[in-house]
């Protein structure tokens, strides 16, 4: 079971500054030059890492900025299929079965 289910949404915040942070470190970038190159400014971005809140634009900033735009897909993948509609849809027809003929009719 997934530990993170049960965490706070303060304690996610600082689960994925963490982790971020570590994407950072494995990029070999330090936070001046991943703030310039997001286009945010070092306290946003340590912020960020620290988990102390925010915004949804600074993350994405540097997420690109991180060349790791996959993590969008991951925090909010993309539903081919919306299981609703497969509700609406009308039940396909079962397998006709054939009809066993008693010994009287032979």
């Amino acid at each position: 079971m997934n530990t993170l289910l049960f965490n706070t949404p303060e304690e996610l915040q600082a689960v994925l500054g963490k982790r971020l942070r570590r994407l950072r470190l494995n990029r070999n970038l330090d936070q001046r030059t991943t703030a310039e190159k997001a286009g945010v400014s070092e306290r946003a971005l340590r912020n960020l890492e620290a988990g102390r809140g925010s915004t949804v634009e600074t993350l994405l900033r540097v997420l690109k900025a991180l060349e790791y735009l996959q993590g969008i897909d991951i925090l909010a993948p993309e539903t081919s299929i919306n299981p609703l509609d497969l509700l609406r849809q009308p039940k396909a027809p079962q397998r006709a079965r054939r009809s066993i003929k008693s010994p009287k009719e032979n």
